[in-house]
């Protein structure tokens, strides 16, 4: 693990030119349709529905134009014991890898691109490591989540360096204003491999005042991580546990009518076990903390204004030394300033701002340069009239080390039926070089330039009655792409193209779901593959919900890929299939039960890592009804 933690892990996978395929989709589209009670839309968002990352205000699902995902707290507490990059992957166009079970190294992929191409944001503040460039996913405890926001395509406009792919926002656990004094919840989760996980909290409001707590314990026992085919000989045939304490709370004050103040604070500490080779293992110590602070209100009737300061920290340390004498300590520190205006006007909201962002290393290697600071600017408008919705922005961001970088992003829809909406967007993306890559010793480059990218997105959506059927087609061009084999370096161009086709059905007391997606990720100078994305992957599932019963199935398909830049590293397809059981068993109690890789598949999304086989689980949840 701490190799892949300071070492730029590699990140890509195949897929056929989608060209041919699509004509025979955009042909399906209008059949299926028209198919009586027949009904899709793979993760959309309710179409009345409020989402905030893909226009940085609140905006109706149905007047974005970026390809949108939300995933809300139902759908996480139906995947209890799953880590937060398990349950990306349900998503249509998101891919994964997983170097071991929970609390391992894990990279997430949206639409084919690198796992540095992510934003990930928890409460609007960015979160990550400086020194892999990449988001850090292993220790965010998923019960502290209420929800998720997946916005899939150019985000750099929007939010800075690294919105290649897309961005995920977490929202975490949180009061609403009008709440009760105080509602307290629990839950208790056992299962295989010696898993075990408690969880307890609050939320409650007093006249102005909100006010949430909550507090969690997991104990995995794991399995062996590595198996004989991991690099360098680290295999172990032991279990790798993972433990981990996490606490999350919020605070909010409404100063009048117009001004609130809101305050929040997430902690997660957990002790990893890794393989170290035959007999041996490093123990690290992993800690995930967030704090942010801030004012909003209106400065006039159209016109709001927000103040906020954020500071995020990864740390992760070797507490048992490793067999090549790596160092132990890395540790990111982000310090985030924001002043954000939303100005609405006859044309559409006009959001306005300026961001200050410092990253800092702090570790045992000795970085040449080890702090920089970006200053950015942003404008953008989102608006609609009759059947005709439309969303402007550009940024302009100054880094330290790299100088100054614009993006734009410009995207149109249009409802040519009442229930048949296109969309068009295009959009540019850089990517600044990672510490890692610029100043790890024996291994960085100080003659890396950023990354440029472009992005052009074509989708038609069919929806009736809150269903719908969505096909999206995208190509993304990358100039300065960044390899990750011996040393990092520059290629003239990589190209990653695909489309996703998502639908969801509801027949009541029956829920449909399923989405396949087809990409082509590859280096244009020697036609290979990027690494660790398949060529395919599909998911469908079915729930079932009768009185105090709710049952449901799914299966996940991932096909071939390589693990290597040289394409020569092979990892096989899987299939899994899950299911799940829940029943309340009175007003305010309910239980879960959850069996997952049912056919007890081998697999690896890393070469000489293996992934969790046949497991079960129950949860007991109490939460008092009002």
């Amino acid at each position: 693990m701490m190799i892949s933690r300071v070492l730029p892990a590699h990140a890509g996978r195949a897929a056929p030119r989608p060209r041919p395929l699509l004509v025979s989709i955009a042909a399906a589209l209008g059949g299926l349709a028209a198919v009586p009670g027949l009904a899709f839309a793979q993760g959309a968002p309710a179409l009345g529905e409020t989402v905030v990352t893909a226009t940085r205000t609140p905006t109706r699902a149905d007047e974005l134009v970026s390809d949108t995902v939300v995933i809300d707290r139902a759908q996480i507490e139906q995947q209890a014991n799953r880590t937060l990059p398990e349950i990306l992957q349900r998503v249509a166009g998101v891919q994964i890898t997983s170097n071991g079970g929970a609390g391992k190294a894990s990279s997430v992929f949206i639409r084919g691109a690198e796992a540095r191409h992510t934003i990930l944001l928890i409460d609007g503040v960015r979160y990550g490591s400086a020194t892999l460039g990449t988001p850090v996913w292993d220790n965010i405890p998923v019960e502290m989540i209420e929800r998720i926001e997946v916005v899939k395509g150019p985000a750099s406009a929007l939010y800075g360096s690294e919105g290649v792919g897309g961005v995920v926002q977490i929202f975490t656990r949180k009061a609403r204003p009008g709440e009760s004094l105080f509602s307290p919840r629990a839950s208790t989760t056992i299962g295989s491999e010696g898993y075990k996980q408690i969880t307890g909290g609050f939320t409650g409001a007093s006249g102005p005042f909100t006010y949430s707590l909550d507090a969690s314990r997991t104990i995995d026992k794991g399995f062996s991580a590595t198996n004989r085919r991991v690099p360098f000989g680290n295999f172990n045939a032991d279990r790798d546990p993972f433990l981990q304490s996490a606490l999350n709370a919020s605070f909010g004050f409404q100063i009048n009518p117009d001004w609130k103040i809101d305050s929040g604070l997430l902690y997660a500490e957990g002790l990893n076990h890794y393989d170290d080779g035959p007999g041996r293992d490093t123990r690290g110590r992993v800690r995930t903390q967030l704090a942010y602070i801030g004012v909003s209100g209106k400065v006039m009737s159209n016109w709001n204004t927000q103040l906020r300061y954020g500071r995020s920290e990864d740390y992760t340390r070797n507490i048992v030394a490793s067999t090549f004498n790596l160092p132990g300590l890395f540790e990111t520190t982000q310090d985030q300033y924001l002043w954000q205006n939303d100005i609405a006007t006859p044309i559409g909201t006009v959001v306005a701002g300026l961001e200050r962002r410092v990253q800092e290393v702090n570790s045992d290697t000795r970085y040449t340069v080890n702090k920089r600071d970006i200053d950015s600017a942003f404008v953008g408008l989102n608006g609609n009239a009759g059947d005709h919705t439309w969303q402007l922005n550009t940024r302009y961001d100054r880094n330290s080390q790299f100088g100054h970088n614009n993006t734009w992003f410009a995207g149109y829809g249009y409802r040519i039926a009442p229930n048949w909406r296109v969309n068009v967007s295009h959009g540019t993306s850089f990517v600044a070089p990672s510490f890692n890559q610029l100043y790890f010793p024996s291994f960085g480059n100080t003659a890396l330039q950023p990354e440029e990218g472009k992005n052009t997105d074509v989708g038609i959506t069919w929806s009736q009655d809150g269903h719908s059927v969505k096909l999206v087609r995208y190509d993304n061009k990358i100039r300065g792409f960044i390899t990750n084999a011996t040393r990092p370096e520059n290629i003239p161009r990589a190209r990653i193209e695909g489309w996703t086709l998502g639908y969801e059905g509801q027949f009541d007391p029956w829920t449909l779901r399923a989405s396949v997606d087809s990409l082509d990720p590859r280096n244009e100078g020697t036609g290979k593959q990027l690494p660790r994305r398949a060529k395919n992957q599909a998911s469908v599932g079915i729930d079932y919900a009768v009185g105090p019963w709710k049952f449901g199935a799914s299966a996940l398909h991932v096909g071939r890929r390589f693990d290597d830049t040289l394409n020569t590293i092979k990892l096989g397809n899987f299939t899994t299939v899950d299911l799940y059981g829940e029943y309340r068993v009175a007003k305010d109690w309910t239980v879960q039960a959850r069996l997952t890789n049912l056919n007890d598949v081998t697999y690896e999304t890393v070469a000489g890592y293996n992934q969790r086989g046949r497991s079960l689980y129950l949860t007991l949840r109490w939460q008092p009804k009002s």
